[in-house]
């Protein structure tokens, strides 16, 4: 069973490839990585108060970057020995700024740092994770980022958390993208000047996207990575958390749809034909019919059972994949909500706030 880094797992993983670049220099064997961590939060309590201690007795050094908590993060992970930036709240957060902030602050003390392990504030850390991302990174000298299973602390606390779970679960091997935890070479970072901490959402992928561009590659590993702790028990957080994914899918598609690396092409175009077209000609033909609705819930009714049999080919259980099916059809909607979101506020020239779920 997975585990926490603690004291006694104390692993040295081997050296990083000297082809890494300058900011990926080998290590000599035996010699403690030039690895740092940068953890990001806003007001997550006990889940950041995990998560450093999952990072405890490590020889890695911490960085936490907060972002306008108002419960004592900060003061927390001062106390536990973590380095800390406190975000200005004159300016908006968004969690691309975060990790900008911490990827500064960590190479402005320990210069030599190779790779960061990312970590959001609701993750831990679990055993055996970082030696096994570094050695990807030794392996393939063009890996700029590496992810493993991010696993959902209680999965059956609430559907909502069990959709989390199997989202997490994505296929094994080389990956278009990588999510907020990852280990992620220097070199790489610098390759692509680090996040857009103009994004709101979406920040991970689009990071990825740009460094495949540069021709590095992004790799997910068969192996535990972090336990989140989602804690999204009503509809409301589902539909917001859903919702940002419209917009970070309009985000990043819009910005490089036009590039030889484009993303979220499928999904975009899934969001507008069954998140707008669908919808606004059930709605224009019900005045022919009132059965016509009828209709609609068979295509939603299709559209659940083709993504739940994709999932049950992968092995997924009957339930996690019915599951996963029908709130891929329900997501449609309020997806459709942050895709037009997006779209308005570019025209408007407005800039959004940052889109949260949580409480």
């Amino acid at each position: 069973m997975t585990r926490p880094i603690t004291a006694a797992t104390r692993l040295v993983p081997p050296a990083l490839g000297p082809s890494a670049g300058a900011a990926g220099r080998a290590i000599a064997p035996g010699a403690e990585p030039p690895l740092g961590v940068v953890v990001i939060g806003r007001n997550e309590g006990e889940r950041l108060k995990r998560c450093l201690a999952s990072l405890a007795g490590t020889p890695w050094p911490v960085v936490y970057v907060d972002s306008g908590s108002t419960d004592g993060s900060g003061a927390h992970a001062r106390s536990v020995g973590a380095e800390v930036v406190e975000l200005d709240r004159a300016l908006p957060f968004t969690a691309a700024r975060a990790r900008n902030a911490g990827i500064a602050r960590l190479r402005a003390r320990h210069p030599e740092t190779v790779a960061i392990q990312f970590v959001d504030g609701d993750c831990e850390v679990l055993e055996g994770w970082i030696p096994a991302a570094l050695r990807m990174l030794a392996a393939d000298p063009r890996c700029g980022a590496v992810a493993g299973r991010r696993r959902e602390r209680h999965p059956d606390g609430s559907v909502y958390n069990l959709l989390c779970d199997i989202e997490w679960n994505t296929p094994v091997g080389q990956a278009t993208a990588c999510g907020g935890d990852a280990l992620v070479r220097v070199a790489a970072l610098d390759a692509v000047d680090a996040y857009d901490s103009s994004l709101i959402a979406g920040e991970d992928e689009d990071l990825c996207v740009r460094m495949r561009q540069q021709g590095w590659t992004i790799q997910r590993i068969d192996i535990d990575m972090t336990l989140h702790d989602a804690a999204m028990t009503s509809m409301r957080q589902w539909w917001k958390r859903t919702e940002r994914s419209g917009y970070a899918f309009a985000r990043v598609h819009d910005r490089h749809k036009a590039s030889a690396v484009p993303h979220f092409q499928r999904q975009v175009r899934s969001t507008l034909v069954w998140g707008g077209a669908v919808p606004a000609l059930l709605v224009g033909a019900m005045p022919i019919s009132p059965l016509l609705p009828v209709l609609g819930l068979a295509l939603y009714g299709h559209l659940s059972w083709r993504v739940a049999r994709g999932l049950r080919r992968r092995g997924f259980a009957g339930r996690e994949a019915w599951t996963y099916g029908v709130h891929c059809a329900l997501a449609k909607l309020p997806q459709m909500v942050g895709y037009a979101r997006f779209h308005l506020d570019r025209l408007r020239r407005r800039d959004t706030v940052i889109i949260e779920y949580k409480s």
